[in-house]
């Protein structure tokens, strides 16, 4: 697929605006976290450069509180949800979510600069589900569109899915995963996606 790789580079870019502070608007928080992880990859270039792994580490820190990859798992796997014992479900969201985090580290070491735009956006304190929008402007191209989609959960806002130029992350997987599981069933994939997870340099 010629859209994988730039893909999933522009979806890396989700690690530097998910919120640390629910008391703040999203686009809000999109701009506080953007400078905190970036300050904190910075700070640890040498440490990376070691030891590839601490990046890995820094997405598990900033991602992982604030993704549902339980709701995330439910919609990739659509009607083999409902089909798969609670054993394979869990299994299933665990390596998912590892791969997630694989993917944004190892696109995060290719990061080279490019300026973040976000659009005006007006919540409303009532609304439960958002829509933020943030453009990368890259020097001598287009500017990548990315949209992540997120719910309210109690004072807590959740990233359900993403976007970029139009592509979701959830259809995305959706889509090469059913055709797995129809080849060669759900737990095989499993069994693909922990043995991706493991090797080193994964994407």
């Amino acid at each position: 697929m010629k859209r994988t790789i730039p893909f999933m580079h522009w979806l890396a870019l989700l690690v530097w605006v998910l919120p640390a502070y629910s008391s703040q608007s999203p686009q809000q928080l999109v701009r506080d976290t953007s400078t905190q992880i970036l300050s904190a990859i910075q700070r640890e270039e040498s440490t990376i450069a070691r030891q590839p792994e601490r990046l890995y580490e820094l997405v598990n820190e900033v991602v992982l509180p604030h993704f549902d990859f339980e709701r995330m798992g439910r919609w990739v796997l659509g009607k083999y949800w409902k089909r798969a014992t609670p054993e394979q479900q869990q299994a299933f969201v665990h390596e998912f979510q590892a791969l997630l985090v694989r993917t944004y580290g190892n696109a995060l070491a290719r990061y080279a600069g490019e300026e973040i735009f976000y659009p005006p956006l007006k919540v409303g304190e009532q609304e439960r589900r958002v829509t933020v929008p943030m453009e990368v402007r890259q020097p001598n191209g287009m500017p990548v569109r990315i949209v992540y989609r997120m719910y309210r959960a109690n004072s807590n806002w959740k990233v359900y899915d993403v976007a970029v130029e139009g592509v979701s992350l959830v259809t995305n997987y959706r889509t090469t995963f059913s055709s797995k599981i129809q080849q060669e069933g759900l737990e095989q994939l499993i069994r693909q996606l922990a043995a991706a997870n493991k090797a080193p340099g994964t994407t």
